[in-house]
């Protein structure tokens, strides 16, 4: 690893440990509820519904967001295994997460990615909605970090990655839309 990136590293363990040792946060059910719903069926059970409900923007939002998903889930697989960051618990040897991971790495944070395209479909299709949706995609991600499994930066990164693969999709989708 580099110098920057060592900075980098060691600042976001300083970030890491400053919420956990600082902060006595007695809320893990709740904490635990809000990450749970970044797990991906929210997102499709909403989508699903629009597609069947709301003829207007449903089928358009529905598809953007298959394709968004695809790439998302794709870039987020390639960066975690690519990349190989230790979760905190497996770095810092005194840790103990809240909740067993679903991966080994960190980097990026899949949950915050899923958020925020979610939160990215919402304010390009419905955006009178988006300002309840990117603040429970922030709640998602912040509750990753409370729980122990990602670091600050990972969910930065997830963030950015889920936000590009929103609009990749959209543009995809239009485009296809176009030719067809």
């Amino acid at each position: 690893m580099n110098t920057f990136l060592q900075r980098v590293h060691h600042l976001d363990t300083l970030a890491f440990l400053w919420v956990h040792v600082t902060k006595g946060f007695q809320c893990r059910r709740s904490i635990r509820l809000i990450s749970h719903t970044g797990d991906g069926p929210v997102y499709f059970i909403i989508a699903l519904a629009l597609l069947m409900f709301e003829p207007y923007m449903g089928a358009t939002f529905f598809w953007a967001g298959i394709i968004a998903y695809t790439f998302d889930v794709s870039l987020y697989l390639l960066l975690k295994n690519l990349i190989k960051r230790d979760r905190p618990a497996v770095k810092i040897s005194s840790y103990q997460a809240w909740i067993t991971p679903s991966d080994q790495f960190s980097f990026p944070s899949g949950h915050t990615a899923a958020a925020f395209l979610f939160a990215c479909l919402v304010l390009n299709f419905y955006p009178v909605f988006a300002i309840p949706c990117f603040i429970w995609a922030s709640a998602i991600g912040i509750s990753r970090v409370l729980l122990g499994v990602h670091y600050p930066t990972d969910l930065v990164a997830g963030a950015l990655l889920g936000s590009a693969c929103a609009f990749w999709g959209i543009y995809l989708h239009s485009l296809m839309v176009a030719l067809h």
